[in-house]
Parts: C-alpha cells; structure tokens; sequence
C-alpha cells in the first residue's frame, strides 16, 4: 500500500473516532492497529503494539509528570491565588485596567507554579472576577485578559509539556528547555499586558490602586514562600543538584508544608488531591503509551518522511517552511490537547524543523506556544470554556475581546520562531548549550 493510502487511512480513522466521542487514547491505539493491518499480521501487530506501548512509558524522566501535576494540585488547593494576586498588584496596581494587568501577572506566577492553564485560569479568574465585577469592568474584557494569559505557565517552568516533549525529541535536556521557555512564557505575558492596557485606555478604564489592607511588606512576605518553589526547582534542575523528577518529589513536598502552614489543607481533602493526580497521570501516562504505538506505525509506514518531503517539494525557503508549520500547528492546537499534539506531531515535524536548522529546543518553544494558543480557541480550546465560566460569559461575548489578543500572541509566536535568540538566548548565557 502507498504511504499516501496509509496517511489517509491513518488520520481518517482517528478523526472519525474524535468525531463519535471516542477517547483519543483510544483513538489513537485503534486507528494505529487499522493501519498496521495493511502491512503486519494480527500476531505482529499484537506483539509490537504491546511492546511500544510499554517501552513508551518506561522512562525515569516521565515520573515527573506525575509529581509535578501532584504538586500543582496541592498548590491550587492551598490558598496560593490570593497571595499572588495581592503581590502581583503592587507592581500594576496604577496602570489603567490594572485588576486585569494583576490577573495576567498573577497567571504567569501561579501557571508557573502550578503548571496548568485551566488551574490558573480557574483559580486566578475565581478570585479576581468578584473584585473586577465590583470595580465596574466588563466581564467580557476581565475574561478575555484571564482566558489569555492562563496558558502562560505552559511556557514558564516548570512545566510538564517540556518534560513529554523531552521524552518523545529524543531525550533533549529538561533542564535547557526550562531556561528556553522563561523569555517566550515572559513575552507570552507582556503581550497580554499591552492588549488589556489598550483596552482599558479605549474604554476610559482607570487604575483601581493598591490594596492597602495590609502592609506592602506583609503582602511581599505572603507570596515569598511560594515564589521560593520556582527558585529551589529550578535552580536545583539547572545546577544539576536533582534531575527534574526529583526536582518534582522536591516540589510535592514543599507544597505539602506550604500547605499545612497555612491551615488550607486536611487529610481528607489530601486524599482527594492525590486521587485527583492519580486520575490525571493516568490519563496523560496512557496517552503518551498510546502515542508510542502510533509513533511506531507512522515511523514504519515512512509517514513523517512523506510528510517532510511532500512539505519540502513546495518550497526550498526555510522561511515559509516554519510559516506553514506553524499554521498547521496552530489548526492543529484548536482541536487536540497539549500533551498527544506533542507525542503525535513531534516526530512529524521536528526532522523538517532541524534539517532547516532550526535546533530541537527551539522547536519545542515554538511548538508548546502554538499550543498555548491552542488553549484559548474553539472548538477543543480548555481554558476558552472554563475562563468563560468562570468569568461567566458566553463564547461569544468574549470572542471579540480575545482576537486582539490572538494576534498579539500570533506575533509573538512569529518572533519565537524567527528570533531563535528569544528562545536560545538565556540557555546559552547560562552555559546549557
């Protein structure tokens, strides 16, 4: 069979599985097995599925996942949002639109630590918007700015999409693509802070001040020790005192102190978190199973090299090669999550990126932006829904709000891909590449 039969076969059965609702990750396993059985027998296909599905997951790396996405839950569920919030007005507390600007910062310090878009746009949008709606702001406008900013934290380290991708490029180095995702996840970040600063100039908005409530020392103090966590992880990563899974046993166990400090926690509701992180590991850690044998399949039917040659035969211009790459990415975003997009189009795409010169960390910026963006857009966009529910506003209230910032965040991701300084600049300062 032609590797152009067997593409279609393969990307028409598991979009026909998506479209009846089955799960992707079994989605991707059975469209997999369909077509295999074009050049394998039942034995072999049994064999080798098992097999990769396996091995896809027997990586000590991969056991961060887990403990990060453990960590982050103890965070969300200790009382972090309204510390963070609080500091984060003390530096925009006097720009117009300045309960929006503390909502972006504020996604930026609690998406880094928690490592999840729709847990800093569930917590920072759940305890900003009561404050926005008194001080008179558009639910539309404090939504967009809250839907926005929330994947910032998929770019900013630690994060869990680094260490998947990681695992599927090849083994690159957790701790150089860490550094790689600081200056893109900060200009992610900025961008949003200039579109709510427009907004808030267009629409006659004015600063709503600093909380004075309490000492500027006092609210300083309060977010100190959560901001600690980014600091002893990371810098225990980049100094090469723990590998990244232990820098995530590091970080379950100091969120777990954080949290009995603050009296935000009890053992029942521990046992709650940890059956929470159970379910969500376990669903990510059969997706990246599930992505190995699919990962296998295309490799053997000679999928990527089609795909890479047929992409090459367009044009020889690196320029637009990395232009089309990313508008297929970015339709690709709006419709599958994070995680099996990594497993699924990195071995697609990564050999076309490198053999133009672009390096694999770069690529993995450049790729995890374009699903960030993939977070706030319909019609498979998580933080899209949950950012409107809790702002409570519709889709299309917030729509014509969110599309400036689509585009600012669409020339950030331009920049990203055509600057590799932003993304290789501070790696290498730091003596990683």
């Amino acid at each position: 069979m032609s590797i152009t039969m067997t593409t279609v076969i393969l990307f028409a059965v598991f979009g026909v599985l998506l479209f009846l609702g089955v799960p992707i990750s079994i989605s991707i396993v059975a469209s997999s097995i369909v077509t295999a059985m074009s050049t394998l027998s039942w034995d072999q296909i049994t064999f080798i599925t098992m097999q990769k599905m396996n091995s896809g997951v027997e990586s000590f790396s991969l056991l961060a996942v887990p403990l990060f996405i453990l960590a982050g839950n103890i965070m969300n569920n200790g009382g972090i949002a309204k510390r963070l919030v609080n500091f984060a007005q003390l530096f925009v507390g006097k720009i117009p639109g300045s309960m929006a600007q503390a909502n972006i910062l504020g996604n930026m310090l609690f998406g880094a630590l928690s490592g999840s878009s729709v847990a800093a746009a569930s917590a920072m949008g759940g305890c900003i918007s009561p404050i926005e709606e008194e001080n008179g702001y558009d639910p539309a406008y404090s939504a967009a700015a809250n839907i926005a900013s929330a994947p910032t934290g998929l770019l900013i380290p630690p994060t869990s999409a680094f260490i998947v991708y990681s695992t599927v490029a090849g083994g690159v180095s957790i701790s150089t693509l860490f550094m790689a995702g600081y200056i893109p996840g900060i200009l992610m970040g900025l961008c949003c802070m200039v579109v709510a600063f427009i907004g808030a100039k267009k629409a006659g908005m004015k600063a709503t001040g600093i909380d004075h409530s309490q000492s500027i020392a006092k609210t300083v103090w309060d977010a100190v020790p959560s901001l600690l966590l980014i600091v002893i992880v990371i810098g225990g990563i980049v100094s090469g005192i723990f590998t990244a899974t232990e820098g995530a046993g590091v970080a379950v166990l100091y969120c777990l102190i954080l949290s009995i400090i603050y009296k935000s926690i009890d053992f029942k509701g521990f046992l709650g978190i940890l059956l929470n992180s159970a379910k969500t590991s376990g669903i990510i850690l059969f997706l990246i199973s599930a992505s190995s044998a699919m990962s296998f399949v295309m490799a053997y039917s000679g999928i990527p090299a089609a795909i890479s040659n047929g992409l090459m035969s367009l044009t020889d211009n690196k320029y637009i090669i990395f232009l089309l790459m990313n508008i297929i990415l970015l339709v690709i975003g709006m419709f599958m999550d994070i995680t099996p997009a990594i497993l699924i189009f990195t071995p697609i795409f990564l050999p076309i990126a490198t053999s133009f010169g672009m390096t694999e960390i770069q690529f993995g910026v450049m790729l995890i932006f374009n699903m960030c963006l993939g977070n706030i857009t319909p019609p498979v966009g998580s933080v899209l829904f949950v950012g409107c529910g809790i702002g409570h506003v519709s889709i299309e209230q917030v729509t014509s709000k969110l599309i400036p910032y689509f585009a600012a965040l669409v020339a950030a991701l331009l920049a990203v891909t055509y600057i590799p300084a932003l993304s290789l600049g501070l790696p290498s300062l730091m003596g990683l590449i």
